[in-house]
């Protein structure tokens, strides 16, 4: 077990850097922060770098750690508020490498793609939906937010650690489940979109939904076996992204 007091300290000027999607890039790691990330993080028997806690926490925080006592290490209030990236620093951190199981998808069951979601918190919680709807896996496409966010790691809420979510290119993903007979749904209101109720539940299909503002992109649109829209009732214009994919995910999914 270890202890940091400084802010100054090199390591701990190496895991601040992880708050920005450059730092987390270049070291190929993220930060989560909270109780209840980190316990779905040891839950899910994630290989976990370190284990900071603040050393006023230690009688809170009493959970199964499987590491080796020099991955957990004591962190001073200074150190801990200087890595926090919510509004109340929680004392608990775990430092996670990035690994994205891009051979684990097999489209078996229904997967999530994401075409240009930038969001933070709708982000998080496409994934959240997707893991309790019993998807297999989330697709993150070119123009997304990143998933090691904070924002949407806590919007998540530990879902990412359930079921593989990869950045990739959708399109090549569009051809590899038309490829298996797997239908792939868009969301749209062109000339093409039907109402989801026309659909029959299924065990294995894909469905895109995209940016807050402009939706699924063209290029995509023209690669799906069809495209679905939501018929509204009342006045609203839209519905959220997020709230739209759950509808979609649950009333898809046999």
């Amino acid at each position: 077990m270890g202890r940091i007091e400084s802010v100054q300290n090199k390591q701990v000027k190496e895991w601040k850097k992880l708050l920005t999607k450059k730092g987390r890039k270049k070291q190929n790691k993220y930060l989560i922060e909270g109780l209840h990330l980190v316990e779905e993080a040891v839950r899910a028997g994630i290989e976990i770098e370190h284990i900071l806690i603040r050393e006023d926490k230690l009688d809170q925080y009493t959970i199964k750690v499987d590491q080796e006592p020099e991955n957990l290490i004591i962190i001073s209030e200074s150190v801990s508020e200087s890595l926090s990236d919510s509004v109340t620093e929680q004392g608990i951190f775990a430092v996670i490498a990035q690994k994205e199981e891009e051979n684990a998808i097999h489209g078996n069951k229904p997967v999530l793609m994401l075409d240009q979601v930038q969001d933070p918190g709708n982000l998080g919680t496409l994934i959240r939906t997707a893991d309790a709807a019993g998807f297999e896996a989330v697709i993150i496409g070119e123009g997304s937010v990143d998933l090691y966010n904070p924002k949407a790691l806590r919007s998540a809420q530990g879902s990412h650690f359930h079921l593989p979510v990869i950045h990739s290119d959708l399109k090549k993903w569009i051809s590899q489940f038309k490829e298996k007979s797997i239908p792939v749904y868009g969301t749209a209101l062109d000339e093409r979109a039907v109402s989801y109720h026309s659909v029959e539940p299924e065990q294995q299909f894909a469905l895109i939904v995209g940016n807050e503002g402009n939706g699924v992109s063209d290029e995509l649109l023209k690669e799906t076996t069809a495209n679905l829209y939501i018929p509204i009732k009342g006045q609203a214009e839209s519905l959220n992204v997020a709230i739209a994919a759950s509808i979609l995910m649950f009333s898809l999914h046999q």
